[in-house]
């Protein structure tokens, strides 16, 4: 499958240097378990429950829990630098209220990984935001809610009416405010209903080419068969 839903320079560009971090901070540096204060009684509990001693937990569980935790904070950030790429739409960065913006289309939208990765009674507040920006600086705008991955597989494109915990009631709908999950929402910045399909067919490749560019040592690996079952069942 060819990739037209995106410039791939573009892509290897945004990409190059968080691949080499990642790299470097979960295969070459030495980890410090204890940088974000391990809990050492969920350590001893959690190793107790598994039947393994402290040394055994730190190596089987510990350390690839907290290497996922970098790698989960690394694609959060990626799913909006590669959408950014995307002629007309602009990257607004980490620390905005929104992460992207057309201006030709008159969209904006927040983006989060997973369906789960902003509580339930947080996605008012998103909602909130969303509303103020829209009646403020992107007036006859739309606001999207984006959520990546989504529960059970599920596509969706509709209103946005979080419940709030406080009044017990939904907020209002609005048609301008809106949530969707990442596959929707990748055809609709990039006009190719295959758009996210063709960047993680072609996620793999770019990393091994930044990695055999950067590191002699590097073999790439091929992810198989199940790399492909593994999209169909997230994204049915």
């Amino acid at each position: 499958m060819s990739i037209t839903a995106f410039n791939r320079d573009k892509l290897k560009k945004i990409l190059y240097n968080r691949i080499i971090k990642v790299y470097e901070d979960r295969v070459i540096n030495k980890k410090d378990i204890y940088r974000n204060t391990l809990d050492p009684f969920s350590a001893v509990l959690d190793a107790k429950l598994l039947n393994k001693n402290i040394e055994n937990w730190i190596d089987d569980v510990e350390i690839p829990r907290q290497d996922q935790k970098s790698l989960q904070n690394f694609i959060g950030n990626m799913h909006q630098e590669v959408l950014g790429t995307v002629a007309g739409w602009e990257d607004l960065k980490t620390g905005g209220v929104v992460d992207l913006k057309n201006d030709s289309k008159k969209l904006i939208a927040e983006i989060k990984n997973k369906h789960n990765t902003t509580k339930g009674n947080h996605k008012k507040e998103i909602y909130d935001d969303l509303e103020s920006l829209l009646k403020t600086s992107f007036r006859n705008y739309t606001g999207y809610y984006v959520e990546i991955l989504p529960e059970n597989g599920k596509i969706y494109n509709k209103e946005f009416t979080p419940p709030d915990n406080v009044t017990k009631k939904r907020r209002a709908s609005n048609k301008d405010i809106r949530i969707i999950d990442g596959k929707s929402f990748y055809a609709l910045v990039t006009g190719k209903d295959d758009a996210l399909e063709q960047f993680y067919n072609e996620f793999p490749i770019l990393i091994d080419e930044i990695l055999q560019e950067n590191f002699g040592n590097y073999s790439a690996t091929d992810s198989g068969n199940m790399r492909v079952k593994l999209f169909k069942k997230i994204f049915t």
